[in-house]
């Protein structure tokens, strides 16, 4: 049986910084690509940063180039999110999905990702 498990997620101000962590099981390891999603209140999900399977391609959305960093720890199978000078519109609840993949690289289409978790949640306070 497949998992997938978000944590890390919290209560942040502006420009603090956030480590979000996704660890699987079930899962062949070196044999998926995984990707990061978010979804703000009212609106769609978007996807945020992708990892290939050796880490040799990583992608980011625009809206967070140069504020997070994806990592990946294969031999504990995790896969990591650091979010640095975090704003209000990076709320959302943030999800892990992961994709089985030949390739090198990595993509975040959606319909291409075979597990997904359940989220973990960043908020602003006021």
């Amino acid at each position: 049986q497949v998992e997938v498990v978000e944590s890390g997620g919290g209560l942040v101000q502006t420009g603090e910084s956030l480590r979000l962590s996704c660890t699987t099981s079930g899962l062949t390891r070196d044999r998926y690509s995984m990707g990061w999603y978010r979804q703000a209140p009212g609106k769609e999900r978007e996807g945020v940063s992708c990892i290939s399977r050796q880490s040799g391609h990583i992608y980011y959305a625009d809206s967070v180039k140069g504020r997070f960093t994806i990592s990946r720890d294969n031999a504990n199978d995790t896969v990591f999110l650091q979010m640095n000078s975090l704003k209000p519109q990076d709320t959302a609840m943030y999800y892990c999905a992961a994709a089985a993949s030949n390739g090198l690289e990595c993509d975040l289409t959606e319909s291409n990702m075979d597990y997904w978790g359940k989220g973990t949640l960043v908020t602003f306070s006021s």
